[in-house]
């Protein structure tokens, strides 16, 4: 299907007709017999794979399979930070190329993604996050990402409702990153989803995959509850379930998958238009356009594969933040929920050739892996096309773990996300 242009003529022209004229964002088509390439799951990164595959290096036969609905898994559950002030160089550059790919995205895409450049801080609260923090931003400043360390009076100015003489965790300053922000989780993947479905590309949902096949060392297909579907290349991008599709492809992942768990409150007058990471308590909370104060906290301490949230960590991420926030100490919480992570362990993302021909895998986001969308796509896109990772991914193969040369954002940058 050709992709229909939105523009403000086309909502002016549909409202005369009452709205009768707007056709599908994207078909769903049954799956062909062959593709080129086959990427599994329809969340943000697989559907980035896919636009970029198709945009940047013309393959455009390819199939993008989900077990679900599209955008249903992490793509839908996260809490929606962007932001590239990494201290590792490589990370620094991978997260970069992805917030600045969102910075045009909604353009590219003909599809408003919401992006919204409001800032982040991310709060030193104890004299070792300032030292960290103070080292992160003259990395950044060699690395070319603009980003400053502030005082508490600068944070103050920025967040008005923030206590920063908490009895416990006195803020001290922040890291901030003026060009970071927030986007709309679902418009990203509707947006790609209906630019992959314009190139004649075939998302096929509800559609679990139950075995890949392979011959001589070489992938040649999957095996669907629609049936078998064969194909030149294979991408596997199902974050926490990357190691139930590795094990069918016949190799092992040295990831964890473990439950993280969010939650919003109910709407309130605009209040905060920053996005705070608190680290020290493990807590970040950013204010969403219908008012909903959007809070995240830390990851399970269990492996698990749920998708809910649970009494405990709710009670631990609120009552830290309200040291910080008193004014949300008397809001009513709408809803929580979960989503599944996968977990290196140096924190660090997967994006790599596999010991199986032809099949590559991206995954090991962690909590981090939204932010990083457009750039994994663009990084995992010209490894499936070429066969060799860029510049970008190089760093980021499965090897580094046997060679012991990891990239350990959780210990250099003091969080994960």
């Amino acid at each position: 299907m050709g992709m229909r242009r939105y523009s403000a003529f086309a909502v002016a022209r549909e409202a005369a007709r009452y709205h009768q004229g707007w056709a599908r964002a994207w078909d769903s088509p049954a799956p062909k017999a062959h593709y080129d390439v086959i990427v599994i799951g329809a969340g943000g990164h697989g559907l980035a794979t896919a636009y970029y595959l198709g945009k940047t290096h013309g393959v455009k036969n390819v199939a993008v399979i989900e077990k679900g609905w599209l955008g249903g898994g992490n793509t839908g559950r996260n809490t929606t930070i962007i932001r590239s002030n990494y201290l590792q160089d490589p990370s620094a550059a991978l997260y970069e190329k992805a917030r600045s790919l969102y910075e045009t995205l909604s353009q590219d895409l003909n599809y408003n993604i919401m992006f919204s450049p409001r800032g982040v801080i991310m709060l030193a609260q104890t004299e070792h996050e300032v030292r960290g923090w103070k080292r992160t931003a003259q990395a950044n400043a060699l690395q070319g990402i603009p980003t400053e360390f502030i005082g508490p009076r600068r944070v103050k100015e920025l967040v008005p409702i923030m206590n920063i003489h908490g009895p416990r965790y006195p803020v001290l300053g922040g890291l901030w990153q003026a060009r970071g922000g927030t986007a709309r989780h679902d418009a990203v993947a509707w947006g790609l989803a209906r630019a992959c479905s314009a190139m004649g590309m075939d998302i096929i949902q509800n559609c679990e995959v139950t075995a890949i096949r392979s011959e001589g060392g070489q992938v040649k297909g999957i095996e669907t509850t629609k049936g078998a579907i064969s194909c030149g290349k294979l991408a596997i991008v199902v974050a926490g379930h990357s190691g139930v599709l590795a094990e069918m492809a016949g190799f092992r992942l040295p990831i964890e998958s473990v439950a993280l768990q969010a939650l919003v409150s109910e709407p309130i007058k605009p209040c905060m238009d920053v996005v705070v990471m608190a680290n020290t308590v493990h807590g970040y909370m950013s204010q969403s356009d219908k008012g909903e104060m959007v809070i995240g906290g830390g990851a399970d301490g269990f492996n698990n594969y749920t998708q809910r949230g649970s009494f405990q960590h709710v009670e631990e991420t609120v009552r830290a933040l309200c040291e910080t926030f008193p004014i949300i100490s008397r809001l009513k919480m709408l809803r929580q929920w979960g989503g599944i992570v996968d977990m290196t362990g140096d924190r660090s993302p997967i994006l790599s050739k596999t010991p199986l021909g032809n099949c590559f895998i991206n995954c090991g986001w962690g909590t981090g892996g939204f932010k990083a969308i457009p750039g994994s796509g663009w990084a995992m896109a010209q490894l499936v096309a070429k066969g060799e990772p860029g510049p970008l991914a190089a760093a980021f193969g499965l090897e580094r773990f046997r060679e012991g040369r990891f990239i350990d954002e959780s210990v250099a940058a003091g969080v994960a996300h």
